[in-house]
């Protein structure tokens, strides 16, 4: 990415990177504050790197810290998905990697499909301010969302009916946990994106969206995905 220093100064206006990190979603990063890995952080050095300036990671444990951080203005990106209530703060690269939504429930639920949980008396727990969060909310016609701070916590705690989360972690749970199954299909799609705070400009959108296609098209996506022990295949094509 060839950048001039006043677009330099509108992506990191401090003189450093201000990458916040969410070590909440584990496909995305991994860690410890001190110690953080992963895609997202490998994307914040590169984009460092390539505006030649240093870089500064502040890690939280959920997404809508990091829109906050966005927005109260000590975070110049973050890593978030997708999602309309979102676009009214931030501009959005194009996605990086998609991962999914998925229900889980007791393995004696009456839910079989991700269709039967949108009816009256549905309980879903979610993760409050997530993705799928601000999805349910939206999409969800009669089942009700109980939030939390984790939907699989909260799934627990009060006694609802489903829970909800991201694929990999999920099916890492019922795998131990014989009690539990996952729902399929997937209810949601989630596009991962890079954001910065909408009031940088479109000129740094334009920059930033050029960065994220050009880590996509060299594959560099794929192999940090894969460094960190994650599936290469989640890299949006």
């Amino acid at each position: 990415m060839t950048i001039d220093q006043a677009l330099v100064q509108r992506l990191a206006p401090t003189g450093a990177l201000r990458a916040v990190i969410n070590l909440g979603n584990p496909v995305l990063a991994h860690g410890t504050p001190d110690e953080p890995g992963g895609v997202t952080v490998a994307i914040a050095r590169e984009l460092a790197s390539r505006l030649e300036v240093p870089l500064t990671l502040e890690c939280v444990d959920a997404a809508r810290r990091s829109l906050a951080a966005l927005t109260d203005g000590t975070a110049d990106v973050a890593f978030l998905a997708v999602e309309p209530a979102r676009e009214v703060d931030v501009h959005f690269s194009p996605p990086y990697l998609t991962i999914e939504g998925v229900y889980v429930v007791g393995h004696d639920s009456p839910v079989t499909t991700a269709a039967d949980v949108d009816r009256p008396g549905v309980r879903v727990g979610v993760k409050q301010g997530s993705a799928y969060d601000l999805y349910l909310t939206r999409t969800l016609q009669h089942a009700g969302v109980v939030r939390g701070a984790d939907g699989v916590a909260v799934y627990r705690e009060s006694g609802l009916d489903v829970g909800a989360g991201i694929r990999q972690p999920l099916t890492a749970l019922v795998a131990e946990e014989a009690s539990l199954r996952l729902v399929e299909p997937a209810f949601m799609q989630i596009q991962q994106a890079v954001a910065l705070p909408r009031d940088r400009g479109e000129e740094a959108a334009d920059a930033l969206a050029g960065f994220v296609r050009d880590l996509l098209d060299s594959g560099f996506v794929r192999r940090e995905l894969a460094a960190a022990g994650q599936d290469p295949e989640l890299a949006a094509g």
